[in-house]
């Protein structure tokens, strides 16, 4: 494996890190009490070569069933607490420091249901604009709108995933 091609062309290097600090608020609150999610880095905001998200999940249970993406890579950190993560194969019970990576075309899915909170990091690659489907995932929760068979078709393949 090689290095990929250069991206960056300047004859010296620049600043332009974008740095984050612990206590900013987080941009998405899906259901009361649910999960609160923090954009740290977003495809548009790394030019497309990754997004990485921060999902802290509440006591209920949550997260979605398995599925699959055409055009990404996506990985999962856990930070805390306990999320069952599913690798296509099986459901394993992951804790703190556990890191699963899943490529594209890979069937995953992640859940808590320890009861108690949970937090992870989700990493795509290369960089989609998942805050469209985090938001809309969002706004149905908050208006209790029920979406068909259908709707849930249409929603799924507007942003890459695939239900198994």
């Amino acid at each position: 494996m090689s290095y990929p091609e250069r991206l960056y062309f300047a004859e010296d290097g620049e600043a332009g890190g974008t740095f984050r600090p612990k206590g900013h608020e987080p941009e998405l609150r899906i259901g009361e009490g649910g999960t609160v999610v923090s954009y740290l880095a977003t495809g548009a905001t790394t030019g497309g070569l990754f997004g990485l998200y921060r999902w802290d999940m509440g006591p209920r249970p949550s997260g979605p069933s398995a599925h699959y993406h055409r055009t990404m890579a996506e990985s999962f950190f856990v930070f805390s607490g306990t999320v069952r993560l599913y690798d296509g194969a099986a459901w394993v019970e992951a804790t703190p420091g556990d890191f699963l990576h899943v490529p594209p075309g890979g069937i995953h899915a992640f859940r808590n249901e320890s009861g108690e909170p949970a937090s992870l990091l989700l990493h795509f690659a290369p960089g989609a604009p998942r805050e469209a489907y985090f938001e809309e995932l969002a706004e149905i929760a908050a208006t209790g709108r029920t979406l068909t068979p259908e709707e849930w078709t249409e929603l799924y393949l507007r942003h890459d995933q695939y239900m198994v």
